[in-house]
């Protein structure tokens, strides 16, 4: 069983083709957040829906294994700062 990868490489693509794939996709999400937070819809449902959504893709992909693996150690990168971003403050 394959693990999930922290940093996903596909044959032929460089780091930063990778990190500007993953800026696009936090777009498209940040934006579709914001909207149904605009529609009305609670941000805990909206965090679970897409904590769900997302174990559920990388358990398609890796298998539950490889998907367990990964969310064993995310308490690890919480508390290490690794999702926590920074206030601005003007």
């Amino acid at each position: 069983m394959s693990n999930v990868p922290d940093l996903l490489l596909r044959q032929g693509e460089t780091d930063q083709a990778v990190e500007d794939e993953r800026h696009a996709a936090l777009a498209y999400l940040d934006e579709a957040w914001n909207e149904a937070v605009y529609d009305g819809l609670d941000e805990d449902c909206l965090a679970q829906a897409a904590l769900f959504t997302a174990i559920r893709s990388l358990v398609a992909t890796y298998g539950e294994e490889a998907a367990a693996g990964f969310a064993s150690r995310l308490a690890d990168r919480i508390r290490a700062g690794e999702y926590t971003v920074p206030l601005n403050r003007q």
